[in-house]
């Protein structure tokens, strides 16, 4: 077998969407969910009222964050 051919890991991550944006993650070994959402810019783009929907991190400064890390 190569290596190419063999999983090394499998994430089972479940999400599940709250209301409007706002999406809740259940990661592994995390013993709280993790809220997804909109914010400024991104809010502002897809013509969220961030008066309605509380501003949450979005899964791109997530992204960006584990890249960085």
């Amino acid at each position: 077998m190569r290596m190419a051919d063999k999983v090394v890991y499998r994430s089972h991550v479940r999400i599940e969407r709250v209301k409007g944006p706002l999406r809740r993650a259940y990661l592994p070994v995390e013993p709280d969910p993790v809220f997804f959402g909109v914010h400024s810019e991104i809010a502002e783009h897809y013509g969220v009222d961030q008066n309605v929907h509380e501003p949450h991190a979005t899964t791109l400064d997530y992204l960006v964050a584990a890249t960085a890390g």
